[in-house]
């Protein structure tokens, strides 16, 4: 008998399929997969798809999915017939922005390891020779790029899913989801009861409804996006053959929104330049399991002529040859989108053993499906997942409203050069803090994360940049760069440095977590001693059991049962309720909304505050990373000795109700000590200045403590420790590759992340986080690169030319803590 658990998998599209083949892979051997339409053809998106497998991303995760999807693909045949032609792909540019942003996509290509250049215009009309030469350019050509065969390799995936045990069972709709105790035991359909301990949603865009068979929120949105198919078009006649169906490479005209390939003589073209369609689930169209075809499916939608005929203009711009052809087909067909534009992974949080992995494309389906059936089997992903879990959104981000707008705000974008630091334009102004009205009489410039708004610096300095000190004026910057960024950024670094400035801290997470389990509770998930007297902060990390980094946490105990965690988001109060012991012992509870925080900081902070409160607030009454309950101008507050900007001060944090006062005593009383607010941007330098990592951009699930640089943070004498196994015999001494601060030698050249770093003259790695460090004069990123020594020489990728950089040692600012404990 079967020891393995008993997995329904509800869809066998392209990720379904692909799931059970990796489960079955893995000797899972008691797999079924539940379609509601017929096998193989059954009218989602996986049948209609066309297929186009682009691997380069920003992502280093969707990249690595999309690469492994192409390794998979290219293994796998339907009786002789290919799976994945590799082609190669082609995204050419007709404007300099995206001539630019071509260098730069080839760049995030190097740092992931994809083989990919930018050509002339010449190369890209030798590639391909339907292009008119007057109207590119450049090009970014990928060699292993290529084109699907979507619906071929789901019957070349479940065959070998079938021969290992699994059952494959179509035109069966599930109705329902049997639980008992809290979790799933099986699945209703129209054709009676499948039993499971694991249930897998991959129904594609039906995931939303079928989330709501268990009443898990699944935050995607369908929508209808436009494919035809030309008649014959001459200068392809006698090009391919049924059995090879396309040589050129696919193409993307993404300054037009649009994407090629061939259908043997004929060319299919896809559109994102139309309006928005969403589409509601009992809108669509009833198909009976024998009309199921390539021209008849519920995915497909009826063509709107009107919306494609922008695009049919600029289609035979670029491509002369379509002058004297015709559409022939075309559809409307349903895909899933996303707030933002992420895939879908992970279990309910309120019945265990139900599963999720929907919003997946053809181009990261093989991929996706590895990293959940590694979850299933092994616990974990080797491929971090944070972008992809979908316990990463807030609730206001799950709603129908926020998913509805953000959805289709991100299909009126997926082509759009967008920059790293570019927000939301809508919606907006949905979380606030307590000082939202003083900042915006300051002149904040807000952007926007998770729906907070948050400024990233305060037009009211603007004055004080022609004061600014000759070392501290900052150079200029290239256009890029200098988006969404202000010199002013370089005034309330000053300040901070040589005053002091007040930081909203209000949108970093909070979490409460009491009850007499509480310490046991954070000991077992933590690994430093959070097992301290009332008053002690903790700096700690929760591991998964591999050894890597799953957050980074300030713990402060604030009674025998009472703590208070500084987290890096929804994905750490998703963790702690996950862990939290089934006797109720321990309680948790996001207490964000309903408290706010300002950091205080800088070398004058001590006068700023202790004026206001009658506590202790001296180096002995209040030490470093110590806390303790106060008043401040009668104010009850909980005041926080720590700092990551590497100056004297506080996190002060209190009430929401009493959070506007707060800001006014602290704001009058500065003003005499040359007091400023300050913003994300002088933050981040400061913090990067300082040495202090970010989690989920400098270190994640795939980086131990001593390679991320926060060994320190660990401490193995204490006890067990989930990930304490796993880092036995590791240390800083013996890790090869380390999270590596860098300077640009050139003082001026600032990267943003995800550049590619190389190392005598070859790819040996990239930038996670970058800023112009204001009180060391000179651009500064972190890059993880192999064990090196500091002084060494390399070079950092950015837009096509190299930046000389030096490995420097670390932290930049105040190595010996002085100022940060006086």
């Amino acid at each position: 008998m079967s020891t393995t658990p008993r997995v329904v998998i509800i869809g066998a599209g392209i990720v379904g399929a692909n799931l059970a083949d990796e489960l079955t892979q893995r000797g899972w051997d008691q797999v079924t997969v539940l379609d509601q339409g017929p096998l193989p053809l059954t009218g989602g998106s996986t049948s209609h798809a066309p297929g186009l497998v682009y691997q380069t991303t920003a992502s280093k995760t969707m990249t690595e999915f999309a690469t492994y999807t192409v390794e998979k693909f290219l293994g796998l045949d339907v009786d002789g017939a290919w799976c994945f032609n590799q082609v190669g792909g082609l995204e050419v540019a007709t404007t300099p922005e995206r001539l630019a942003d071509l260098h730069r996509k080839q760049g995030w290509a190097t740092s992931w390891g994809v083989p990919g250049e930018v050509v002339g215009p010449e190369e890209c009309v030798r590639l391909h020779p339907l292009l008119d030469r007057d109207q590119v350019l450049g090009g970014f050509h990928t060699p292993t790029d290529g084109l699907a065969k979507a619906a071929r390799v789901v019957v070349a995936v479940a065959r070998r899913a079938e021969a290992r045990g699994a059952v494959f069972q179509g035109s069966t709709r599930v109705v329902g989801i049997n639980r008992s105790g809290g979790r799933v035991t099986g699945v209703r359909t129209d054709k009676g009861e499948v039993p499971a301990d694991i249930v897998v949603s991959c129904g594609g865009f039906w995931g939303r409804e079928l989330g709501k068979l268990v009443g898990m929120r699944v935050p995607l949105l369908p929508l209808a996006h436009q494919y035809v198919r030309t008649g014959q078009v001459g200068d392809l006649v006698g090009r391919n053959d049924d059995l090879v169906e396309a040589r050129l490479p696919i193409l993307r005209h993404q300054d037009r929104d649009l994407y090629y390939r061939e259908h043997n003589d004929c060319l299919g073209i896809g559109s994102y330049a139309h309006r928005p369609m969403p589409v509601r689930i009992g809108d669509l169209p009833e198909v009976e399991d024998d009309d199921m075809g390539e021209a008849a499916m519920p995915s497909m939608l009826p063509f709107t002529e009107e919306d494609f005929a922008p695009s049919w203009e600029h289609s035979r711009q670029l491509l002369p040859s379509l002058r004297d052809a015709k559409i022939e087909t075309g559809f409307n067909g349903i895909f899933s989108f996303t707030p933002d534009g992420g895939p879908l992974i992970g279990e309910s949080p309120d019945v265990a053993g139900f599963w999720i992995a929907e919003a997946v494309w053809v181009t990261h389906s093989a991929g996706v499906a590895r990293s959940v059936a590694q979850l299933l089997v092994d616990g974990r992903s080797e491929i971090d997942l944070h972008g992809c879990d979908v316990a990463r959104f807030d609730e206001i981000e799950t709603t129908d409203a926020y998913v509805d707008e953000t959805a289709q705000r991100n299909f009126e974008e997926i082509y759009d050069v967008v920059h790293p630091l570019q927000p939301k334009l809508s919606p907006r102004g949905l979380r606030v803090s307590p000082f939202h009205a003083r900042q915006k009489e300051l002149g904040a410039f807000f952007l926007e994360s998770h729906a907070w708004e948050r400024p990233h610096w305060y037009e009211a300095n603007a004055p004080l940049v022609k004061e600014l000190p000759a070392e501290w004026q900052p150079p200029g910057r290239d256009a890029w760069s200098a988006m969404f960024h202000s010199p002013i950024a370089a005034v309330e670094a000053w300040k901070t440095r040589t005053a002091v400035a007040l930081y909203d801290m209000t949108p970093l997470t909070r979490l409460e977590v009491s009850g007499p389990g509480a310490v046991a509770f954070l000991e077992r998930l933590t690994t430093g001693t959070t097992d301290k007297s009332v008053g002690s902060v903790t700096y700690t990390l929760a591991l998964d059991e591999a050894g890597g980094i799953r957050g980074d946490l300030t713990v402060a105990r604030l009674g025998e049962d009472l703590f208070q965690v500084g987290a890096n988001g929804h994905l750490d109060l998703d963790h702690l309720r996950r862990q939290a012991p089934r006797d109720h012992s321990v309680q948790i509870r996001d207490i964000t909304g309903g408290t706010c925080c300002i950091g205080v900081w800088g070398p004058l902070a001590r006068d700023l505050v202790q004026p206001l409160s009658e506590d202790d607030l001296s180096n002995e009454g209040l030490k470093y990373f110590r806390a303790k309950a106060a008043h401040i101008a009668g104010i009850p507050v909980t005041a926080m000795r720590l700092s990551y900007v590497g100056e004297l001060g506080w996190e002060i944090y209190t009430g929401a109700q009493y959070g506007q006062k707060l800001w006014d005593v602290l704001w009058e009383a500065g003003r005499p000590l040359g007091a400023v607010a300050a913003g994300r941007a002088a933050f981040t330098s400061l913090r990067l200045e300082r040495g202090y990592r970010a989690w989920g951009a400098d270190m994640t699930t795939e980086h131990n403590p001593y390679e991320a640089g926060v060994g320190f943070a660990v401490r193995p004498q204490k006890g067990e420790f989930v990930g304490r196994a796993a880092l036995e015999g590791v240390s800083a001494d013996t890790v090869t590759r380390r999270l590596t601060c860098l300077t640009v030698d050139d003082g001026r050249s600032v990267v943003l992340g995800h550049e590619p770093v190389f190392l005598d003259g070859r790819p040996a790695g990239y930038v996670t986080s970058a800023a112009f460090g204001h009180t060391v004069g000179t651009p500064v990123a972190y890059a993880w690169l192999p064990a090196v020594e500091i002084g060494t020489s390399v070079e950092i990728q950015y837009f096509g030319r190299r930046v000389r950089a030096t490995v420097a040692a670390e932290p930049l600012v105040d190595p010996d803590m002085t100022r940060i404990r006086r």
